[in-house]
């Protein structure tokens, strides 16, 4: 197997896999959305909320907030040695005290541990108005996406890595597939079609469909090599996800090749 990094940045990466099958490449892009842990509040205790939103609504909202955690520090609670108790080894506690008039803003709640925080500072949660109070104790735990979507550690997707053949026999360089394609991937040069960003290519065949002679051009995808696309929607990096989610497959192949 091999892997090669296309782009990457502090919320996305993209990068080709040559050498697996698809059901391997789709289990990768399921565990990375569904199954690698993150942090998210699970329990709201109002003290006070007299804003023009329900108790409910709050919860809902704070629940959807991504949190910057240490996945090497905290554990599930059902893992964990105080055996679902509670503890700062399993839970970190939000509080909050406002009155209005102000805006409630994911930034003003105040955390337990100082390495847990959410991942923007900007996201709103209530407006109150003069005499108005919200007032609680929030409590974040483990948790997976297939459980809750607000445990969703990714937005991740695959394609084939595209191929592209271009029979100069055949090419007459109408130039109506250069016109055709989306993606600007084809263009004239030395009175030939060239091929540029391959990768870019989402196999709609367009080109193809466009050209005169349909055996001109023959566009395919690669079923042993993949452009993966993760971004990250919670506080773990993508790096993380995607080695998490390595991780948890090679767990998973452990435990079936135990079992068989």
């Amino acid at each position: 197997m091999k892997i090669k990094f296309l782009d990457k940045n502090k919320d996305e990466i993209r990068f080709i896999v040559d050498g697996i099958s698809t059901p391997m490449a789709n289990a990768l892009r399921r565990i990375m959305m569904v199954e690698v842990p993150t942090l998210a509040i699970e329990d709201v205790y109002f003290r006070e909320n007299t804003s023009v939103l329900f108790d409910e609504v709050i919860a809902h909202r704070l629940g959807l907030i991504p949190l910057k955690f240490d996945p090497t520090i905290i554990n599930f609670m059902e893992e964990c040695s105080c055996e679902g108790e509670g503890c700062p080894n399993c839970q970190v506690v939000f509080e909050l005290n406002k009155e209005g008039p102000c805006t409630v803003y994911s930034g003003d709640l105040k955390s337990s541990a100082k390495e847990v925080k959410p991942v923007f500072d900007n996201i709103p949660i209530v407006k109150l108005e003069k005499g108005q109070k919200l007032s609680f104790e929030a409590i974040a735990i483990l948790g997976v996406g297939k459980e809750h979507i607000k445990w969703k550690a990714a937005i991740t997707s695959y394609k084939l890595y595209p191929s592209i053949e271009i029979n100069a026999k055949k090419c007459d360089n109408c130039g109506a597939c250069i016109k055709a394609c989306p993606k600007n991937i084809l263009k004239e040069k030395n009175g030939k079609i060239i091929i540029q960003n391959i990768e870019e290519c989402n196999l709609c065949n367009a080109c193809a469909e466009a050209c005169g002679d349909k055996d001109a051009i023959k566009i395919s995808g690669n079923e042993s090599k993949f452009i993966f696309d993760v971004e990250t929607v919670s506080g773990l990096s993508p790096k993380e996800i995607v080695l998490k989610a390595c991780e948890i497959l090679d767990n998973k192949s452990k435990s079936l090749i135990k079992l068989l």
